[in-house]
């Protein structure tokens, strides 16, 4: 197990403190800084079958407050926030709990978050416990349609957890390492200060190490001056981008880089301020609030939670967008490309904040156009 204070030697806090002032630490000459990109003007909503060749259709129903999907061998997994179960989607459409995470403490946007699967077929957690949110990892045994979740051995914990602003997604970059996206937990200075864990995109090993190539020697900190991101991905070149909630003016869409500084709470959205990174395309809160990304067939796909669409971001030229389903089916919390190539997405209308229909909360498909 990797401790909060562990993590964060005192070697790093005293290396830290320095430059440390109200703005925060410069970024890295290397961070991007694309300060003339400008917020794309809301795009008209397209037709639900132009873009995918079908209509979406309905792999799962009644789902209560999903929030993440991952793929293990093939089988499809799924976790709840509030009741801190993991199903598995059967192939007649109904799922089955294969175990609970113990001890999730479910508060506000708390709760049993992000899935991820490694190269050996190993599940990871992300969940908020008793003294914080944390990263678990759990084998899993049994054939599809029984299986069964191991015991969790912790690979981090303590980490900042709050009702709101917790982060929360994970997820396997192309080097092998693990990601983790942690909110600002309610505390949103602690998002410039590199010796919390609070507001940041978080680097790891497998098992929970601090890679010696991180940008901090002996922090996992990847980068900082997050709000509240939740959603990361990369595209085949290796470039990663992340979705973050912001406040009251911009959400953003992030190209990350190591140990870039993406402003918050000095800035919010496009600064041009060389302290920063600034983010590759921006939009209101209210036509957006971005969850979970996945990148498929060179676009961008963005769960929008508030704006209740799915939006689609070219990777040749993110500061461009198109919208698919606007306002169909509701408040949209994560989006996956599954085995053999459908993109899946979670509704999330059971989350106290949506209004759910007699199917909600739903697990939908569809296929891409040739």
């Amino acid at each position: 197990m990797r401790s909060l204070s562990r993590l964060v030697p005192a070697l790093v806090v005293a290396t830290l403190v320095a430059g440390c002032g109200a703005a925060g630490p410069t970024a890295p000459t290397s961070a991007p800084t694309p300060s003339s990109a400008t917020p794309a003007p809301t795009p008209s909503a397209t037709p639900s079958t132009t873009e995918f060749g079908s209509a979406p259709r309905a792999l799962a129903t009644g789902l209560d407050v999903p929030w993440s999907i991952a793929f293990r061998d093939g089988t499809p997994l799924i976790s709840q926030r509030g009741t801190g179960e993991i199903l598995e989607l059967l192939d007649d459409g109904t799922t089955r709990a294969i175990g609970t995470v113990e001890g999730v403490r479910a508060v506000g946007e708390s709760g049993l978050l992000g899935l991820a699967v490694d190269d050996q077929d190993r599940l990871y957690a992300y969940s908020t416990g008793p003294d914080g949110n944390r990263v678990q990892r759990f084998d899993v045994t049994g054939e599809p349609g029984a299986l069964h979740l191991g015991d969790a051995e912790t690979l981090i914990d303590g980490l900042p957890a709050a009702a709101n602003h917790d982060g929360g997604r994970i997820a396997f970059g192309p080097d092998g390492m693990l990601y983790a996206t942690v909110g600002d937990a309610g505390n949103p200075d602690d998002a410039q200060d590199r010796t919390v864990l609070a507001g940041k995109i978080l680097r790891l090993t497998p098992d929970g190490e601090v890679p010696g190539d991180n940008p901090f020697p002996g922090s996992p900190v990847y980068s900082y001056g997050h709000r509240n991101p939740q959603g990361i991905a990369w595209a085949d070149d290796g470039t990663m981008f992340a979705a973050e909630f912001g406040q009251d003016t911009w959400d953003e869409l992030n190209v990350i880089t190591p140990g870039a500084n993406y402003g918050w709470p000095v800035v919010e959205g496009i600064a041009d301020d060389d302290r920063f990174a600034d983010p590759v395309q921006q939009w209101s809160p209210a036509e957006a609030s971005p969850s979970g990304i996945a990148v498929v067939d060179g676009a961008i796909l963005v769960a929008n939670l508030r704006g209740e669409v799915l939006r689609s971001v070219p990777v040749a030229d993110p500061t461009t967008a198109t919208e698919h389903y606007a306002g169909e089916y509701g408040r949209l919390r994560d989006v996956a490309l599954s085995p053999d190539g459908d993109v899946w997405f979670l509704t999330s209308n059971t989350d106290g904040r949506g209004s759910p229909g007699p199917e909600d909360d739903r697990l939908l498909a569809v296929t891409p156009a040739p």
